[in-house]
This record gives structure tokens, sequence and C-alpha cells, in this order.
């Protein structure tokens, strides 16, 4: 028997900031972790760069523009079906209202409410890291020029 090879795929999420709110998204109920909540992002298609998917992700799930700055996290996660590296990045919200578009909800947050919203597994360590910084009021590096 040999052993079975699972799909890999790379995805992009975004620690989106406007002022001291964060947003996060809820999924679809009908998509795979549906009704959890997230970092909004999504796959990275062929050609693309981490951040370039990152903008299109958002722009497309949110109708919004955002600068990506900096990469805060990675996380490789295996799945029955398929394995995933999530790829965390520190953004700042441009410009655009929010829209549930491929989503089902979404909601601007103080960092220190994160643990009231149920997250998948692989997104539980960045929850875990911005938990942490919001009790040492130490929050991410935000910088306003784009």
């Amino acid at each position: 028997m040999g052993i079975k090879n699972k799909p890999h795929v790379n995805v992009a999420a975004g620690i989106i900031w406007k002022g001291s709110e964060l947003l996060i998204s809820k999924r679809p109920q009908e998509s795979h972790l549906g009704g959890l909540w997230e970092f909004p992002g999504g796959k990275l298609k062929e050609g693309e760069s981490l951040e370039e998917c990152l903008r299109r992700e958002i722009l497309e799930e949110l109708g919004l523009c955002v600068h990506v700055s900096a990469a805060v996290l990675s996380v490789d996660h295996e799945y029955t079906h398929k394995t995933v590296s999530l790829h965390f990045f520190d953004c700042i919200w441009k410009d655009g209202e929010p829209r549930a578009l491929g989503c089902e909800e979404f909601r601007w947050i103080e960092p220190a409410c994160i643990s009231a919203f149920k997250f998948p597994p692989p997104d539980i360590q960045m929850v875990e890291l911005i938990k942490r910084r919001a009790k040492n009021h130490n929050l991410f590096e935000q910088t306003e020029s784009v």
C-alpha cells in the first residue's frame, strides 16, 4: 500500500485593522467549516504572491481595499482530505465599507473580545496571539502610511 498524497493549499489571511478594531468574517454555512469565524482571505492562485492573493480575496469577499503590511504567522494544518499552509498578514483598512459578498457576515471587534467567537483549528494560534497581545496592551504595530 502506498501513501496517499493529499492536495496542499496555500491560503493568505488578513488581520485587518481599522483603528483599534479588528475585522473578522463568518464562513458561509454551506462551506467547509461553515458557520465558524475567520480572518478574511483565501486560496493562492498560480502566479500570485501571498500579498496579491490577500488583496484580491478581501476585495472579492468584503469589497475592501487593504494595505498588506507584514507577515505575522504561518500555520500548517492537516485535514482528512487536504493540508493547508495558512499565512497571516497584518493589514490596514484603506478604502471601502465592508459588505458580506463572499461571507455570511462580518464584524469589527475589539481584540480583547475575540474569545467570544469560534474559529477553525488552523486559526487558533492566531487567535491566541491576538489574545496575548490584547491582554498585554501590545497590539500589532500599526502604521497609517500606505
